[in-house]
């Protein structure tokens, strides 16, 4: 497995500030702010350990496969308990090959995946994708009773407002 990739560094250095060192991501991009006075051997120092602390905490951030198994068990056991048998997937993952829908499912294998671009989404809206898509496993289509299934979601309007916001803004 390759090493992953060092992403590009800008650091900014400012006159005004003392001690405090920060970074942030703009794009691909990790922008690492130091005091001005800093030496090249100190910046380098601040540069890993900041480059650390965000893989760290993008880490913590970032949603398991198992993270998603395990909400899609609570979300069928809550919604779709009358069809626990039907709703049981083989397995549920993130993918990072779907950019023009949020979710899909193939009922004759019983496999789900859901594109990354949902991963930072609410929880709420992730939730909706996840059991849409375990709704196609009791039906394949989007017909009556496939809404049905998905209405007993409270946040089902809500989600589809807001995933359709999303798409508005991303294709404009």
């Amino acid at each position: 497995m390759a090493a992953p990739r060092k992403p590009v560094v800008e650091v900014r250095r400012s006159q005004r500030r003392r001690r405090t060192v920060s970074a942030y991501r703009d794009g691909e991009r990790v922008v690492v702010l130091i005091p001005d006075q800093f030496s090249r051997a100190e910046e380098s120092e601040w540069v890993d350990r900041m480059l650390a602390r965000l893989a760290a905490r993008e880490g913590r951030l970032a949603r398991s496969d198992d993270e998603l198994l395990a909400r899609a068990t609570r979300l069928i056991a809550l919604y779709l308990a009358d069809h626990k048998r039907d709703a049981i997937p083989a397995s549920v993952r993130w993918v990072t090959n779907q950019t023009g829908r949020w979710g899909s499912c193939t009922p004759a294998d019983r496999t789900i995946r859901i594109s990354h671009r949902v991963q930072d989404m609410p929880d709420w809206v992730i939730d909706y994708v996840l059991l849409h898509e375990l709704a196609h496993l009791i039906v394949p289509s989007h017909n009556a009773r496939f809404w049905q299934l998905v209405g007993r979601y409270p946040k089902t309007e809500r989600a589809r407002g807001y995933l359709e916001g999303v798409a508005a803004v991303s294709s404009s």
